[in-house]
């Protein structure tokens, strides 16, 4: 039996362009494909986040290059809080899985690293909780 599993996972952009934003999301989302063995029909739904100095283009292009023609897809805000990481963008990713939600390996790159203090680190700035 499948169940709806969530991984998590952040990048930070340098630039708001549509390249950068769409070219750090590629890199996210394969990363987080890769190392949970995520297949493209696994995975029922994507929600990205930017923050507000990210308007350049939509994080979800990005999922729509990998082949996810499918696969609901949403961009959204981040709220606004001050003094919180900047040109960042999140990915709530959903899918079916039958591992136990523990092993679902959550990514953080670059920046977005700071964001989870509380997580190991291994090679090549990846990040995921043990």
């Amino acid at each position: 039996m499948s169940y709806i599993r969530g991984i998590r996972g952040a990048i930070t952009v340098r630039r708001n362009t549509r390249d950068e934003i769409v070219s750090s999301t590629l890199m996210l989302l394969k990363r987080l494909a890769a190392v949970n063995k995520v297949k493209i029909e696994n995975v029922a739904s994507v929600i990205f986040s930017v923050t507000k100095d990210l308007n350049a283009e939509f994080p979800a292009i990005a999922a729509r290059k990998l082949g996810w023609l499918f696969t609901p897809l949403l961009c959204t805000y981040e709220i606004d809080v001050p003094g919180s990481l900047r040109k960042c963008v999140r990915v709530l990713m959903h899918v079916n899985s039958n591992k136990p939600q523990s092993r679902m390996k959550h990514v953080y790159l670059r920046g977005a690293m700071k964001l989870r203090p509380d997580m190991k680190g291994t090679k090549k700035g990846l990040y995921y909780l043990s």
